[in-house]
């Protein structure tokens, strides 16, 4: 057996067989590994069929309106220093060619470096985003500049990556759309910088104080450092966030260098230190006067019919009629007078308007507009007498003048029962049955201006309508009448409308005394002299232009009646200003018959300004709170305000020229009703002859006509014998009157049975 196998040969060794279960897994395996590879290609096609189809299906959106606006900005009336600004953002675009390159290049070295060469889009960035957004990370950026522009135009700050695929897309449709300079400019026109700055321009002003194409390479730097996180870099939030942003500094100037955009040593140099940041003075943009000035010259742009969106980002340039002069002028003349009482309680306000051109110069609107926003220079208050000259202008166009009689006895009873009175305890003090209209005006006599309305046929209606032509709006309101604000409340064409029951503001009535002083002629009062948009287009120019609202030879004589309340009546004070003034005290009283309002208004042929002093609400009581002025109640117009007054004319016609009224007219016509016929004094006695041998027969008439002493207060209009005030009566031969003389608000000169000549420390209550 065995020499027969080595014949055939040696045995042949075989491999031992795998166990059956070893071939199966290996092909199973395979088999997976082959479907994986395809449903890894299947979902690969799927994603970019997906891709492809967002890509088309997706329009770009419309931008977020906030990062398209621009800031507008206000001026004073020289056109280039700034009163404030209306913005959504803060923002000046600027085009790229004003940015320089050191800036530019600073920003591409510190947000994407491949910014030029990108197709806007950063793939690892998206692919490394969804990996951390599946295993439930935190969501990551590393966006490049198309995207971040992208995402602050079209998108919201939602961290998702639905969000991050959507901008993708986009971003590679805006590279398809846009050049890289366009895309770059968008970018640095809109990103934020901190400080309350969108876009490089405003971001320049805000670390720097410069425009943006003035910055240097340290400045552009910084500005394109601090973009990544404005808080975290700010250098004036600490040591800390100065060292970082230093780091961050050098990081920016290190990335310049290796994109050849700027010399190594040049970098080096800039790289030892952060540039000087300029302390700047901090102050509220609506701190002061200055929120009223942007409130009411806001108010005006929505009259222009000029829309939010538009004042608040459309970039407009709106240059006003407010000049710095006059409204320091405002600020400092109430400082000088203005009692240590609280502002809470007490309001002022002053109004300053040029005749003949309706200009707003400066107003005080009260107490600061960060404690109340309430502009009582246009909320304004119950103007009292200071209505009188619509109803002396009013009474000489309808036949009286300035000679006419009236009766200045207390009470004034209307036929219904009705009672007006002076001022003065109990009754009211008696003027006479018969004074001048000059006399009148001097001494805000009620009881005379009442009879001048009643006399008139229509009265009432006519000083209505002349009060509006003046100046004055009408209570009802009208979006037409060019008045700041544009209506006044109860003023109603009554029994009682000269006594100025009417609110009206201290702008409209500085507006309607400036009618006055231009000869008769109403301007509209304004505050914008011109609107344009950021590229100079002339959007909205203010067109002078006037309108007759008195006669002239009428005006001369309201004038003139204005310029004796100054000289011998109840606005002596306004005489400090030195120089010729006309004008009227006004005092008002609220339902209780407590004083709640004070006025002066008057002006100089060139200014006209109005003042008004109120309390609480504007209807609390001034007497018995007001301390003396000067030794004399103060809560009457006479004092306070019209101290006021001078303290701001004053300053406002320092370096004009002192101009004279012109003089009166003494208009005459035909009145309407008798009884009120210039007052004629009695002859004088008869001539007395003193005869000598060598010297020739002279006579010597009396220094002063006899006057019968003016009548008791009486119940009833009175149209019999006249009697007035001596020296005060109108002269029957001569087209002039003789006025007492005084030393002070306070002095009286007094006749032997006659009422006291001068009492401007007795204003009446209306």
């Amino acid at each position: 057996m065995t020499a027969k196998r080595r014949a055939e040969g040696p045995a042949v060794k075989r491999k031992p067989k795998p166990p059956a279960g070893n071939g199966r897994a290996k092909k199973r395996a395979l088999k997976i590994a082959k479907w994986c590879l395809i449903v890894a290609l299947a979902g690969s096609l799927v994603l970019i069929g997906v891709f492809v189809y967002l890509y088309k299906t997706t329009a770009i959106p419309d931008p977020n309106k906030d990062f398209q606006t621009q800031s507008s900005f206000v001026y004073y009336s020289d056109g280039k220093t700034q009163v404030g600004q209306y913005a959504t953002q803060n923002r000046q675009i600027i085009p790229l060619s004003e940015m320089p390159s050191n800036l530019k290049d600073a920003v591409v070295a510190a947000e994407d470096r491949t910014f030029w060469t990108n197709h806007g889009i950063d793939p690892k960035g998206i692919i490394r985003a969804a990996f951390n957004d599946a295993r439930g990370g935190a969501t990551q950026g590393a966006s490049t500049i198309t995207q971040q522009y992208v995402k602050i135009l079209y998108l919201t700050q939602e961290r998702s990556l639905s969000r991050k695929i959507h901008e993708a897309i986009l971003s590679l449709k805006l590279q398809k759309q846009l050049s890289k300079q366009k895309i770059l400019e968008g970018y640095l026109n809109t990103i934020y910088f901190g400080r309350g700055a969108y876009g490089v321009q405003a971001a320049a002003q805000a670390y720097f104080g410069v425009d943006a194409s003035k910055l240097s390479l340290g400045q552009s730097a910084v500005i394109a450092s601090v973009l990544n996180n404005p808080t975290e870099y700010d250098p004036a939030n600490g040591k800390q966030a100065k060292q970082a942003l230093l780091g961050r500094y050098r990081y920016v100037l290190n990335g310049m260098v290796s994109m050849h955009t700027i010399p190594e040593a040049k970098a080096a140099k800039a790289e030892k230190h952060l540039p000087k940041f300029p302390v700047f003075k901090q102050s509220s943009k609506y701190g002061g006067q200055k929120g009223h000035m942007l409130a009411l010259v806001r108010q005006e742009l929505q009259d222009l019919d000029f829309t939010d969106d538009q004042i608040d980002g459309g970039g407009l340039r709106v240059y006003t009629t407010l000049t710095r002069k006059a409204m320091a002028a405002a600020a400092t003349g109430v400082r000088a007078v203005r009692p240590k009482l609280s502002h809470k309680e007490l309001h002022v306000a002053v109004a300053t308007v040029q005749p003949g051109t309706g200009a707003l110069l400066g107003f005080y609107g009260g107490q600061d507009y960060l404690q109340s926003q309430i502009n009582w220079a246009e909320a304004g208050g119950m103007v009292g007498s200071t209505f009188k000259p619509a109803s002396l202008a009013a009474a000489i166009a309808d036949g009286y003048s300035l000679k006419s009689t009236w009766d200045g006895n207390s009470p004034f009873t209307f036929p219904d029962g009705l009672e007006v009175h002076n001022e003065g305890d109990s009754t009211g003090t008696n003027y006479g049955s018969a004074i001048s209209s000059i006399t009148a005006m001097e001494q805000s006599v009620n009881t005379a201006f009442v009879d001048m309305s009643s006399s008139m046929k229509d009265g009432p209606q006519k000083i209505y309508e002349q009060a509006e032509k003046m100046g004055i709006p009408p209570d009802k309101a009208d979006p037409h009448y060019p008045g700041i604000p544009n209506t006044s409340r109860d003023l109603d064409a009554d029994a009682l409308i000269t006594l100025g029951k009417a609110r009206i503001s201290a702008i409209n009535m500085a507006n309607t005394y400036a009618t006055i002083a231009n000869g008769g002629q109403r301007a509209d009062v304004h505050v914008i002299n011109k609107v344009t948009d950021s590229t100079g287009k002339v959007l909205y120019q203010y067109k002078p232009h006037t309108t007759e609202a008195i006669k002239p030879d009428i005006d001369r004589d309201v004038s003139y009646a204005l310029q004796q309340v100054v000289q011998h009546g109840t606005g002596v004070n306004a005489q400090a200003i030195g120089r010729p003034a006309a004008g009227k005290t006004g005092t008002a009283t609220n339902d209780n018959g407590d004083v709640s309002s004070s006025w002066f208004v008057g002006f100089t042929p060139q200014l006209a300004t109005a003042v008004m002093y109120v309390r609480g609400d504007g209807d609390n009581a001034l007497n018995d709170w007001l301390p003396p002025y000067n030794g004399a109640a103060g809560y009457f117009g006479a004092g306070y305000p019209t101290a006021t007054w001078a303290a701001v004319m004053k300053q406002d016609l320092e370096g004009l020229p002192v101009q004279e009224f012109p003089p009166p007219a003494y208009v005459t016509g035909k009145p309407p009703e008798t009884g009120h016929a210039p007052y004629t004094p009695p002859p004088p006695p008869p001539r007395t002859t003193k005869t000598a041998s060598s010297a020739p027969t002279s006579t010597a008439p009396t220094s002063e006509a006899t006057t019968s002493a003016p009548p008791s207060s009486t119940a009833t209009k009175t149209n019999g014998p006249p009697s007035c005030i001596p020296k005060l009566c109108p002269s029957s031969s001569s087209s002039t009157t003789t006025s007492p003389t005084t030393t002070s608000p306070t002095t009286t000169t007094t006749t032997a049975g006659a009422r006291p000549a001068v009492m401007a420390s007795r204003e009446p209550y209306w």
